[in-house]
């Protein structure tokens, strides 16, 4: 039964019993319409290819809510047409949020590419145009541009100028890093210059036998004036050696070595003198300037390198920065005065209260800021070390010394009475006066703890600046108190983001400009388009 079963159901060859298909035909690709020459019966919209919540139209709509006056302030009426500044603003302003920084890359995306094509309005300035709206335009108004995003901004309830954290950062300054001109060199050349022309107004004095008669047996360094030959004196004595050689009594001999001194004055000495009297006026203060760039100081960088820089201090609150200051030391504290100056001309007040890092906790500022009755949550400079074991166990540290108040003394470890000795007066860089206190022990021979206590083979001396003591009293209380401490955990996500998102999201660790000037309108725009950016995040 199975045999036959089998043999009745015997299964063909797979090749035979499998049912042969005929072979398809490949089908032929289809394209989508492409037609370059196409006509359209109406033109495209632009505003149709812009997506509904894309950052152009923030750039468009916030820009659109300012207040234009002071920018059209700028332009004189009559001539020919110009180019939309308030245009021209939005579009340097989406600019950088593109990264894109030069003139000639926005002339060329105002080509090419559709949204800047959309927020121009199709208008297409040159990159001359757009670079000189820039650099000469907005001078005079980018602040008040600035103040008036900020003002959008609080009324928008973003920010409600109130809590204000503040700090700086260096920006390398458009210049190269081996041009430097050093305030000392400037003044070791020049004093070597006026020696070697004071040896020739000598020179002169004995050519000169009127003046000879007038001065007697002094000579020019008797009276003090080698120090004061400037590019003035040299032209007056050089107009006097004129008169000398002009004069028929002059022999051959003297009158040729008048002519060379009066050759080495005009052409030498005076070129030079005038040089380093114009380097003197371009230091103002400082120790050094850049020939490429001479608002911009060279400045000691993390690497140890000293490159040409801008020191560049802002204010922020929810990360928005609502002011900025350009200074050109690289003490920050030195500029925190003038940094808020700023503050109140654009607001007409202060913030309620200020966080700073221990830049910003000295004696000057602290008195600024009681004065205009804004709480203090700055740093001093060693809080955190107040906080060390090392500080706490130090016993020989002077502020664990107690102070007698009746007798003015203070008491060392070894139990020795530390005396008032003398009272002076210092100055800070910005000119700040401090009154320090010195107090020395009556004797420190024979001490078990000289080796630890003091250096040297004197008497143990400590200095005391009791107003600084004052406010770090006040500087501790209110950082180490509940809000203080929030306010410090908030200090770290507030102002350095803004910087390293300026710095490195964006690529702009360095200013294109030249000039204090051109680098305020530079971080004007940078500061107005991070607030856009910030304000694109929050509203989409």
């Amino acid at each position: 039964m199975d045999s036959q079963f089998k043999e009745e159901f015997k299964l063909e060859e797979p090749t035979k019993r499998m049912r042969q298909r005929k072979k398809k035909r490949p089908s032929k690709p289809v394209f989508k319409p492409y037609e370059q020459h196409q006509m359209m019966l109406l033109p495209p919209c632009l505003d149709e290819l812009i997506e509904e919540k894309h950052m152009v139209r923030v750039v468009n709509e916030t820009i659109e809510k300012l207040n234009p006056e002071a920018l059209l302030e700028t332009y004189k009426g009559g001539g020919a047409s110009s180019y939309d500044p308030v245009m021209l603003l939005k579009v340097w302003i989406y600019a950088i949020l593109k990264k894109i920084y030069t003139g000639r890359q926005i002339a060329k995306a105002l080509k090419e590419n559709i949204h800047f094509m959309w927020l121009s309005g199709n208008s297409r300035p040159d990159f001359r145009t757009i670079n000189e709206f820039r650099s000469k335009r907005l001078q005079e108004v980018i602040e008040k541009i600035f103040v008036e995003m900020v003002l959008f901004l609080a009324d928008g309830k973003y920010i409600d100028l109130k809590k204000y954290f503040v700090d700086g950062v260096n920006m390398l300054a458009d210049a190269n890093k081996n041009s430097h001109v050093w305030k000392k060199n400037t003044e070791r050349y020049k004093k070597a210059v006026q020696k070697r022309v004071h040896e020739m107004f000598k020179e002169i004095e004995n050519l000169n036998q009127e003046e000879e008669a007038e001065y007697g047996k002094k000579d020019l360094e008797e009276n003090g004036e080698e120090n004061q030959i400037t590019s003035e004196r040299i032209k007056q004595q050089a107009e006097r050696l004129n008169k000398i050689i002009a004069e028929k009594s002059l022999g051959k001999k003297e009158k040729k070595k008048a002519k060379q001194i009066l050759k080495k004055l005009e052409n030498k000495e005076l070129p030079k003198i005038e040089e380093y009297e114009e380097q003197e006026k371009k230091y103002e203060g400082r120790n050094s300037y850049s020939k490429i760039d001479s608002d911009a100081t060279f400045l000691r960088k993390k690497t140890k390198e000293l490159l040409p820089s801008y020191t560049i201090m802002a204010g922020t609150e929810n990360q928005y920065i609502i002011n900025y200051s350009i200074h050109q030391s690289a003490s920050e504290s030195a500029g925190f005065k003038s940094h808020l100056e700023k503050y109140y001309k654009s607001y007409k007040k202060y913030p309620k209260l200020i966080s700073a890092d221990s830049a910003y906790g000295s004696e000057e500022n602290s008195e600024y800021l009681e004065g205009n009755k804004i709480k203090n949550y700055l740093k001093f400079s060693t809080f955190h070390y107040e906080n060390t074991n090392a500080y706490k166990k130090n016993k020989f540290h002077k502020d664990h010394f107690p102070y007698d108040e009746k007798t003015d003394s203070y008491q060392c470890p070894n139990s020795k009475e530390m005396i008032f000795k003398e009272e002076v007066e210092t100055r800070t860089q910005a000119g700040y006066k401090q009154t320090i206190r010195k107090y020395q022990s009556e004797d420190c021979s024979g001490c078990p703890f000289a080796g630890q206590c003091k250096k040297g083979k004197g008497r143990r001396t400590i200095q005391i600046n009791s107003k600084l003591e004052y406010y770090k009293t006040i500087m501790r209380k209110n950082l180490t108190s509940a809000k203080g401490i929030q306010l410090r955990k908030r200090r770290n996500i507030e102002v350095e983001p803004v910087f390293g998102d300026i710095k490195w999201n964006q690529g702009y660790a360095r200013f294109k400009l030249r000039g204090k000037a051109k680098v305020n309108v530079e971080m004007g725009l940078l500061s107005i388009s991070h607030n856009i950016k910030k304000l694109s995040l929050a509203v989409n």
